[in-house]
C-alpha cells in the first residue's frame, strides 16, 4: 500500500508539472502573439499619422501660394492654418489609445479637411490662382495625400480588428485581462467619407 501511495504522489507530482509546463509554454506564445499583434497596431498608426503629417506639411507653400493673391478672402485662409495649428498639436500615445482619444483626433483632422475642402472651393473664384502651378503642385499632392489618409486608416483598421479579436476570444482573453492588453480603437468614418477628394481644375 505504501508503495501504490508513493506512485500515486509521483504520477501526481508529474501530472501537476505537465500541466504548469503547459500553461507557460501557453501564456509565453499568447503574450508573444499579442505583443506582436499589438506592434503591428503601433506601426498602422505610425503610418498614419505619417500621411496626416504630409498632409499639414502642405499647407505653409498653399498659404505663401494663396497670399500672392491679395483680393483673396483672408478669412478662408485663416481657418485653415487655425485648423492645422489644432490637428497638429494633438498628440497620441499609440500604446494607450482609447477611443476619446481617436476621436478627438479624428475630429481635429476633420475641422482641417472640412477647412481645406472650403478653401478650394473659393479658389474657383480666383482664376489666376487656380491656374497657378504653385496651387496646382498642392491639388496633385493633395490629392495623392488624400488617398493615402483613406488607405493607411483602413489598414489601421484592421491591424485593429485583428489585435482585438486576438485577446478577446477566450481563453486568451483571460491571459490578456491578466497582463494588461487592452482593446484598440477604430477609426470611425466620416459623413461624405466614401466620396474621392474633390479637386477642382479647369
Amino acid at each position: 500500500m505504501k508503495n501504490k501511495g508513493c506512485m500515486s504522489a509521483g504520477t501526481i507530482g508529474i501530472a501537476l508539472l505537465i500541466i504548469v509546463a503547459v500553461l507557460f509554454f501557453w501564456g509565453k506564445n499568447g503574450y508573444n502573439n499579442f505583443v506582436t499583434k499589438e506592434q503591428n497596431v503601433n506601426t498602422k498608426w505610425s503610418n498614419v499619422e505619417t500621411v496626416y503629417q504630409k498632409r499639414a506639411n502642405l499647407i505653409p507653400n498653399l498659404e505663401r501660394t494663396v497670399k500672392s493673391y491679395s483680393k483673396f478672402e483672408q478669412e478662408t485662409l485663416t481657418k485653415v492654418i487655425e485648423a492645422r495649428s489644432k490637428a497638429t498639436s494633438i498628440n497620441i500615445d499609440p500604446t494607450n489609445l482609447t477611443e476619446a482619444d481617436l476621436a478627438k483626433f479624428q475630429a481635429a483632422q476633420g475641422e482641417l479637411s472640412g477647412a481645406l475642402s472650403r478653401l478650394m472651393a473659393v479658389v474657383e473664384s480666383y482664376p489666376n490662382l487656380k491656374a497657378d502651378q504653385q496651387y496646382i503642385n498642392f491639388q496633385r499632392e493633395f490629392t495623392a495625400i488624400e488617398n493615402s489618409i483613406r488607405t493607411e486608416t483602413v489598414y489601421y483598421n484592421s491591424a485593429a480588428q485583428e489585435y482585438n479579436t486576438s485577446i478577446k476570444t477566450f481563453p486568451n482573453n483571460i491571459l490578456a485581462n491578466f497582463t494588461n492588453f487592452k482593446e484598440k480603437p477604430y477609426f470611425k468614418a466620416a459623413a461624405g467619407a466614401e466620396k474621392a477628394p474633390e479637386v477642382f481644375t479647369e
